[in-house]
């Protein structure tokens, strides 16, 4: 990555201002190629931001978390999650910035998707670390924001990392939604940023655990947004896990039989029938 290389989206260091309209204009010349990506709208665009902003909130970012993550599960391993409300000054900023009118405009244009909204709560997103031998498995993400009642579209993350090789492991992977193929696999280098719509069946994950010879985590930015577009036929489901083929991946079947239940059963008899389930250990 190039200290020299123009920035794509070339936010001030200082006000992190970009006048809509102008941020408008530099989402649409990206809108053909996010929007042929397979099997779901995406796209990843390399010197995204301004690298100073990038270098700023890597270096905010390793000095805030002393302290390794230390969840594990078969799904999710050495990850976490940090809010902007709880991270230094200037990334906070750059966070406000990403959920600004501006960069909506950016989205709006880029995606075909109108009237996004930006999450004011952050929910799930923030800086996302993943220490040496973590991994994210291959899922489709949570669907409804219950606190504002809306319905998720689209994922960014801005990777953070300096010097970060393929043989580092934590690509960030798409995959088909019945998960017999690979589609694509981009690694987290420093200012790269990937976008991409989200829904039941938008299968990814980074789940190669990271292997960085020096020990040092994979970071990056993460930010969803979403629409006013959801009604009483929707499904609500948090994250959904799948196996890739020949591995020991493991799926979330509790959430699947929860999904397909309020799939196919009247909404009056969702409180009773999730009661049962969870006598019988179904859920």
């Amino acid at each position: 990555m190039s200290a020299e290389a123009k920035p794509v989206y070339p936010v001030d260091t200082e006000s992190l201002y970009l006048p809509p309209k102008e941020a408008a204009k530099i989402g649409k010349k990206y809108t053909h190629e996010y929007r042929s990506g397979k099997p779901y709208h995406h796209i990843c665009i390399d010197d995204f931001l301004p690298l100073e902003i990038v270098q700023k909130v890597y270096g905010e970012a390793l000095a805030f978390d002393p302290k390794p993550p230390e969840n594990s599960s078969a799904q999710e391993h050495l990850k976490a999650s940090y809010s902007p409300d709880i991270l230094p000054d200037y990334t906070r900023l750059v966070f406000s910035a990403l959920n600004s009118q501006s960069f909506i405009r950016f989205l709006e244009e880029m995606t075909g998707i109108s009237g996004l909204i930006a999450d004011p709560y952050f929910k799930g997103g923030g800086i996302h670390r993943t220490n040496n031998g973590g991994y994210l498995g291959v899922h489709a993400d949570f669907n409804h924001h219950k606190q504002m009642n809306l319905e998720r579209r689209l994922n960014v993350l801005i990777y953070l990392n300096p010097e970060w090789k393929a043989e580092y492991g934590g690509d960030f992977e798409i995959w088909t939604d019945d998960m017999k193929e690979k589609i694509s696999s981009y690694a987290p280098i420093q200012n790269r940023m990937c976008c991409f719509s989200t829904s039941s069946k938008s299968m990814h994950g980074n789940p190669e655990p990271v292997n960085h010879p020096d020990g040092k985590p994979r970071i990056s930015i993460a930010l969803y947004y979403y629409t006013a577009t959801w009604t009483d036929s929707h499904v609500a489901h948090s994250t959904l896990f799948r196996p890739r083929p020949g591995t020991s991946d493991q799926q979330t079947y509790k959430q699947d039989r929860l999904r397909a239940m309020r799939k196919y059963t009247p909404p009056v008899l969702h409180p009773l029938t999730e009661k049962v389930m969870r006598k019988l250990r179904l859920i």
